[in-house]
Formats: C-alpha cells, sequence, structure tokens
C-alpha cells in the first residue's frame, strides 16, 4: 500500500494545508509532491483531498488515515532521535532507572547536574522497583539501574557509590521535642505505614523489628516510599524510610529522625558484566557519587 515517501508527503499536505507549504516543508518541488500524492491516492483507490474554492480540504477518508499516520511519523521521530544518540558517542545517551524512592530527589538532581556539565549527554529516565532491575538490564532497556542491595544475579555487576540510614518520618506535631534519634520501640504504641513487598531496605525493617521483639503493625500497607510518605503528610501515621525520600518529601510539619541504634544501608549502580560502563557513564556514576553525599550534607 502506502511507502515512507507516500506517508511523508500525504503527512505534510495533511498538516501544512497546501502543496506549495509541502514543498517549502519538504525542500523539494511542488509537481514531486503532487506526483507522489497523486500515486499515493491511485494505490488507495479514493481522494485524501479536494479542491474547494480554491482551497486543498482533506476528505473524512484522510481524516482517518491522517491519525494512523500521525503515529507512524511519531515512532519515525522515535527512530530519528535514538539514531542521534547513537550516533553520539563522544557525547553519550543514558537509560537510567531508578528505585522509586531514588527517583524523588536524587535521580534527578544527578541527571540535571550532569546536563549542566555535559549538556552533551542525553537520558532516558524511568522508575523500576526492585524486583524489575534484573529485567530492564538483561532487556538491554536500561544502560544503568540505581538502587540499594543488588539482585542476585551472576550476569550483574555493581558499583557501591553510597550509603544512607534508615529514617522514621512523622509530623512535628505528634513528636513536638523528638531527639536526634528516635527508637523502634516508639513505634509500638503509634499508627504506623507498613512497607510491603519485596525490597531490600524493607527486609531490613521487618529484620530489625524481629530481632528486638517488637510488636509493630500498621492499619496500612503500601508499595512505596512516595505513598508511605504522602500518608504522614496527611497525619495517617509514622513511617520507616530511607532517608532520601524523607529528604525529598520534607514539607512544613514534617521531619524525620534516624533510627537508634543505626540502620545503614548501601546505594548501588548496577550494570550488566558485559556492557560495561562507558567513558561517559563512569562519570554521570561519579556525579551520582556526588548528589548522595551532597544530599547527605
Amino acid at each position: 500500500m502506502l511507502n515512507l515517501r507516500h506517508i511523508e508527503v500525504f503527512h505534510s499536505v495533511y498538516v501544512n494545508g497546501s502543496i506549495s507549504r509541502a514543498s517549502l516543508a519538504l525542500n523539494v518541488s511542488q509537481p514531486a509532491v503532487s506526483k507522489v500524492l497523486k500515486h499515493a491516492q491511485d494505490k488507495l483507490g479514493f481522494s485524501l483531498f479536494r479542491l474547494v474554492s480554491g482551497r486543498l480540504i482533506a476528505t473524512e477518508e484522510a481524516h482517518v488515515l491522517f491519525r494512523q499516520v500521525a503515529e507512524v511519523y511519531e515512532r519515525i521521530g522515535s527512530l530519528q532521535l535514538t539514531a542521534l544518540n547513537l550516533g553520539r558517542a563522544e557525547e553519550g545517551h543514558i537509560r537510567l532507572a531508578v528505585l522509586p524512592s531514588l527517583g524523588m530527589g536524587i535521580g534527578p538532581a544527578a541527571v540535571a547536574r550532569c546536563r549542566a556539565e555535559m549538556p552533551g549527554v542525553t537520558f532516558d529516565l524511568k522508575t523500576v522497583h526492585h524486583d524489575d532491575i534484573v529485567r530492564s538490564l538483561h532487556e538491554r532497556d536500561t544502560d544503568l539501574a540505581l538502587g540499594y542491595k543488588p539482585p542476585d544475579d551472576p550476569k550483574l555487576a555493581d558499583v557501591e557509590i553510597g550509603s544512607g540510614e534508615l529514617v522514621i518520618l512523622y509530623r512535628t506535631e505528634d513528636l513536638p521535642d523528638a531527639p536526634p534519634r528516635l527508637d523502634l520501640s516508639l513505634l509500638q504504641d503509634r499508627d504506623f505505614i507498613v512497607l510491603a513487598g519485596a525490597g531490600p531496605l524493607t527486609h531490613m525493617v521487618s529484620h530489625e523489628v524481629a530481632s528486638r521483639l517488637l510488636d509493630i503493625t500498621g492499619g496500612i500497607s503500601v508499595r512505596t516510599y512516595f505513598l508511605a510518605a504522602a500518608l504522614v503528610r496527611y497525619g495517617a501515621g509514622m513511617a520507616i524510610v530511607d532517608e532520601f525520600t524523607a529528604r525529598a518529601s520534607l514539607a512544613p510539619g514534617l521531619d524525620f529522625r534516624p533510627l537508634s541504634p543505626p540502620v545503614p544501608f548501601s546505594v548501588h549502580c548496577m550494570h550488566l558484566r558485559e556492557r560495561p560502563p562507558s567513558g561517559t557513564q563512569l562519570g554521570f556514576m561519579s556525579i551520582i557519587q556526588q548528589t548522595l553525599a551532597g544530599a547527605r550534607g
């Protein structure tokens, strides 16, 4: 049926509203545009445009077809961008996956800093849950993944680039005179927002509670630290979150304190062993490391 040249000409005529403007946009002659458009209509077996009072008017069939052509054109644009990024070997394109808790502040801050220092580097940034990190890397959908304890996979390599602590996030009105650190036992008599799921930090919290024989239960269970922070803000209870989520969630009336005794964790940048980081990616990893250190003061 239609080839890419037909699609390109039809799209340009439809968008520009005339053969003359389409020819200017495509940088070809008007007869060339008219010839390709006529050939497209002959292939389709129906008219795409009619001349009414000197104006080119799209037919109903053209309106229907354009919706599909617009999607094709968008895909072509995406393909061209990908090809452009692949050709930018000296500048680089980084596909970065971050855990939601690191996507609230650390990930965006590091990307912004990298763009300021290396404006030629482009990014594709997304959030993934811990259980999806391996799949995202194996499917070549991600170059680097930023998370906590690396998944147990022999094909993965990682670099420890920072650390943090678990903290209790709370409303200041609920703990007006909070000490520098808070004991987990504080939560036994209060509303507690439980972090569910199989992530490494969730396991750390569960282990800490169990090892100290504490009876901490909650009436609300969530899957992301972002939701936990939002619930704390609305007065639904207190939550144990990573310090980066707590810092990114701070607002008037909210505060956090690290646990006593401390419960530290490490932050890792992961990649496939068979695809070691490029020079650009190593530079970005250094920026993430600096961003993590700066966030902790």
